[in-house]
């Protein structure tokens, strides 16, 4: 195929993002029919959370102490969880269906086997959820120790969930194996990685802007006429709700760019590390040598 675009190469930090772009760009088509067959429940799911706790936290703001304010509170902290599930759930389904269309991707050289992805990412989700949390949690940990320590352990754990799709390692393994990949190459990932995160941080706030600026109009804060009941009930407003949720499934939907640039980023490192696309490559030449 003349667009293929070969993952195992080494890259530098403009080919990275050029060639991220360039995939979604050839592959738009099936990669997003694969990617919403399995995603969209999920993300389903998660808007339906996120449009109930909306509704849930307005009606706790607008009473008082008093035993619908309690009933409220508890609805809310139901409705809270509900959508930290949804919204793990959705990370995980994502991370996994993009990584292992990327990984079918190069095995049939371009071509996708759905089936194959779909029960892959049905047999590995434990898998991703379980990492994920594992490098939440040490990212958290982190953080508490003076902002630094959490901002190093980010650059290798982001690219431990790649490390367990394309190396066939467990959750342990592609945890530690990541602090590996990214020795001496720790600045150069950290710059791609923040370069990436503010593309993409920025796509995801001008699809916030709307239900920004909506919510602000409808409280009267621009005209100076701001009314404590007009706040309550800015959250729930259809328009706001509606405006927030398409938001919210539009900064998921940018997160797949992460994830593919992740790869990317990998098969960089990798190449630098062990020469695997290049050996392939090689061994790709003598068997055609011999036909």
């Amino acid at each position: 195929m003349s667009d293929y675009i070969h993952f195992k190469k080494q890259r530098e930090l403009g080919e990275i993002l050029s060639d991220t772009f360039a995939f979604l760009r050839t592959q738009f088509k099936p990669f997003a029919t694969t990617y919403l067959k399995i995603v969209a429940p999920y993300l389903l799911i998660m808007l339906i959370a996120v449009g109930f706790y909306l509704y849930s936290f307005s009606s706790v703001l607008g009473l008082g102490p008093s035993t619908g304010s309690i009933v409220s509170g508890v609805t809310m902290l139901i409705s809270g969880l509900v959508f930290l599930v949804a919204i793990i759930l959705v990370y995980a389904v994502s991370q996994s269906t993009v990584l292992h269309y990327i990984k079918s991707y190069i095995e049939l050289q371009g071509q996708t086997d759905f089936e194959k992805i779909k029960k892959e990412v049905y047999g590995s989700l434990w898998s991703f959820i379980g990492l994920g949390i594992i490098a939440a949690l040490a990212i958290a940990i982190g953080l508490l120790f003076c902002f630094i320590p959490g901002i190093y352990l980010f650059v290798p754990l982001s690219l431990s969930f790649s490390i367990m799709i394309f190396m066939n390692k467990d959750v342990g393994d592609s945890f530690g194996y990541s602090f590996t990949l990214v020795k001496n190459e720790w600045w150069i990932t950290f710059v791609t990685l923040l370069v990436v995160g503010i593309i993409v941080g920025v796509a995801g706030y001008a699809f916030s802007l709307p239900a920004q600026i909506y919510q602000i109009a409808s409280m009267g804060i621009f005209s100076g006429e701001t009314d404590a009941l007009d706040m309550n009930s800015g959250f729930m407003d259809p328009v706001y709700v509606g405006l927030y949720m398409i938001s919210t499934l539009a900064q998921m939907l940018l997160n797949t760019i992460s994830i593919i640039a992740n790869a990317f980023i990998f098969f960089n490192l990798n190449e630098k590390k062990n020469f695997t696309g290049t050996f392939e490559r090689i061994q790709n030449l003598g068997r055609n040598i011999e036909k």
